[in-house]
């Protein structure tokens, strides 16, 4: 390999993500159970979001702390996850906020005719089998002038899976007007640990 933006990706192995629920949160920056941690995140959300209340769609939102820390911004959240194990979670992390969550594919989102102002989407394009095909999907729930906001990256060495950043801005460039990368792999108050693989966030207006 002669640089991060020529990775032979693998295909994403199927995961059992009910079977995932209950240890999920373990995770530093799943379960953002370290004040650093979760303060990290939420200072990067602060910067990504709008700064005024805003329909946020969190796809893929797991056992819901992302979700939670938009609410907590003050902004409206609907959460998806296909998960019926991580859906219960996250309804109780979110119980008494402005937001609702979901059980159904990310990929397709049971949210019509409602459309959003962010499409917020952590480590989830890696596990999809058509990436391209699913933005073009999740433009279309943006209302004009709203933005993406994807953290992806890739993980592993000698079968890494992921998406590196390239090839989601290019997949991005005909569905938006400006996209921005940012690295995140120097941060590990992200991670809760030193991470040496290629970790971002894209952000893109539509």
């Amino acid at each position: 390999m002669t640089s991060r933006n020529r990775y032979t990706v693998a295909v994403a192995p199927e995961v059992d993500w009910d079977a995932q629920a209950a240890a999920f949160d373990d995770e530093p920056d799943h379960g953002l159970r370290d004040p650093e941690v979760r303060a990290a995140w939420a200072d990067r959300l602060r910067a990504w979001l709008p700064g005024h209340p805003a329909d946020v769609l969190d796809l893929g939102c797991g056992t819901g702390s992302l979700s939670l820390l938009a609410a907590e911004q003050g902004h409206r959240v609907t959460g998806v996850d296909r998960s019926p194990a991580m859906v219960e979670r996250a309804r109780t992390k979110l119980a008494g906020r402005t937001a609702q969550i979901l059980c159904g594919d990310a990929a397709a989102p049971p949210v019509a005719p409602q459309r959003f102002d962010v499409v917020l989407v952590r480590h989830v394009l890696w596990a999809l089998p058509d990436p391209a095909g699913v933005l073009r999907h999740w433009r279309g729930l943006l209302r004009p002038g709203g933005r993406f906001v994807l953290v992806e990256g890739v993980w592993g060495t000698l079968a890494p899976v992921g998406v590196p950043a390239a090839r989601l801005t290019a997949h991005l460039a005909p569905l938006t007007r400006h996209v921005r990368v940012e690295g995140l792999s120097a941060d590990s108050l992200l991670w809760g640990k030193d991470v040496d693989d290629e970790r971002y966030a894209v952000l893109a207006t539509v």
